[in-house]
């Protein structure tokens, strides 16, 4: 009776797990620019822009990379625990790009499962149960002030 009920547990779990939510939500950037915590974290020496929107001049061109970030999304809402992980995604592009020389990570896109999702406006986040997760692309440059 005892290996009955938990081999039955064990495949609901199994089952869930094969069902795992993933949530496909694109929300407002500016959303996460705004966040008090991005005000202590994002210390303004680099600025982010996304793919389409309008730009300063770019005098120097210093690459590209990917920031894939993820946050616990247990208990949080789903736009609370992507904004965390965009911020996060956020923080890593400014330090990367502080150690090149750069003042602006330009060009952003979504780019999860390394799917390009253009928007100038949103990005794009997946939750689930359990985490959230943002994976931009940028490009890294020097631009005019």
């Amino acid at each position: 009776m005892k290996k009955t009920l938990a081999l039955s547990m064990l495949a609901l779990l199994l089952a869930g797990q094969a069902h795992a939510r993933d949530t496909e939500l694109h929300l407002p950037f500016e959303d996460v620019l705004n966040m008090p915590e991005a005000k202590d974290k994002l210390d303004g020496s680099v600025k982010f822009y996304l793919a389409g929107q309008k730009t300063p001049a770019i005098t120097e061109q210093l690459g590209e990379d990917v920031s894939n970030r993820k946050t616990n999304g247990f208990g949080k809402a789903d736009d609370v625990a992507c904004r965390w992980a965009a911020l996060s995604a956020l923080m890593a592009f400014q330090n990367k790009a502080k150690s090149l020389g750069a003042n602006a990570v330009y060009d952003i896109v979504s780019y999860y499962k390394k799917n390009e999702t253009r928007s100038s406006t949103t990005y794009e986040c997946h939750a689930g149960a359990m985490v959230a997760g943002v994976a931009l692309k940028g490009r890294y440059g020097k631009m005019a002030n």
